[in-house]
């Protein structure tokens, strides 16, 4: 045999995979991605978690600059009767619109006409806005049911236990109120301000103060991460309600306090504590508490 077709032969009997080896290394690399799938999730919702508590954070102190503007805080809701119904009707403007200036949204509130009321025809065009701040990146849609009011996830805290939003809540944030820092008897650093919750797809929008971004401390849910209640079937009595949640992992929800710092409270918080955190002069002494 000549030398030609030796080397012709050593060149092609090259080794190669076999169908069972290549089978083998594709499971291999099956497993390996399905592995490293829930960690880029976690990575994922620990960005969206950090965005969440910045949002929380800028609200703080948009709310802090209102407070250092006008003396007070802003009421939870403008309405001329209590108690407040979660229904389109009414003045309901909530404390949200009028944070609008101290977030660098001064288009929308130039075209919000507080006079007329949140469900005003005038004041539609403004009320569909969709404001990134006021969303949370883990939670959708950024619109109701029948897209006609833009969601919020951050909430403002009326009262330490379920009761209809009225000029009588205990908390920071309701009714005609005019909170300063001196009512805050508790402490700002130990009263919430600002939470994270679930609204219902039927939801009024961030310009309705009404359930729509109003919460309380009532209770606390473990169901989808919820805090006294998930979005679902809204209640029916009109002058219910209900607490914050989050769709957070490991947490129940992210809170704004008065002084502005930014907590998440985990699911072993005793009730009682956070009943506490909602009223601003419980006279609890709260010391060191763990949130």
């Amino acid at each position: 045999m000549s030398p030609l077709s030796n080397s012709y032969e050593k060149t092609n009997n090259r080794d190669a995979f076999t169908l069972v080896e290549l089978l083998v290394v594709i499971a291999i690399i099956g497993i390996l991605i399905g592995m490293l799938l829930p960690a880029v999730q976690q990575v994922r919702e620990a960005a969206r978690r950090t965005v969440c508590t910045n949002h929380l954070a800028q609200l703080g102190i948009a709310l802090h600059n209102y407070e250092f503007g006008h003396e007070h805080l802003p009421p939870g809701v403008t309405n001329p009767t209590g108690p407040i119904l979660s229904q389109p009707v009414g003045q309901h403007v909530g404390f949200l619109v009028d944070l609008l200036p101290y977030i660098e949204q001064t288009g929308i509130a130039n075209h919000f006409d507080n006079s007329l009321g949140t469900y005003a025809a005038a004041n539609a065009a403004a009320r569909q806005q969709s404001v990134a701040i006021y969303l949370c990146p883990s939670n959708y849609p950024d619109m109701n049911t029948l897209a006609t009011a833009a969601l919020t996830n951050y909430a403002g805290c009326h009262n330490s236990t379920e009761a209809p939003i009225d000029t009588d809540n205990n908390g920071l944030l309701f009714l005609n109120s005019k909170i300063n820092y001196s009512d805050i008897h508790d402490g700002s650093s130990n009263t919430i301000l600002v939470g994270e919750f679930l609204p219902w797809p039927n939801s009024l929008g961030w310009a309705s103060g009404t359930r729509s971004s109003l919460r309380n401390t009532s209770s606390i849910k473990s169901s989808n991460s919820a805090i006294g209640g998930a979005p679902g079937t809204p209640p029916v009595n009109l002058q219910e309600v209900g607490g914050f949640g989050s769709k957070h992992a490991g947490i129940l929800s992210n809170f704004c306090f008065g002084d502005g710092s930014v907590h998440s409270i985990t699911p072993s918080i005793d009730p009682i504590i956070f009943e506490n955190l909602g009223n601003r002069a419980d006279g609890a002494m709260m010391g060191g508490s763990n949130f």
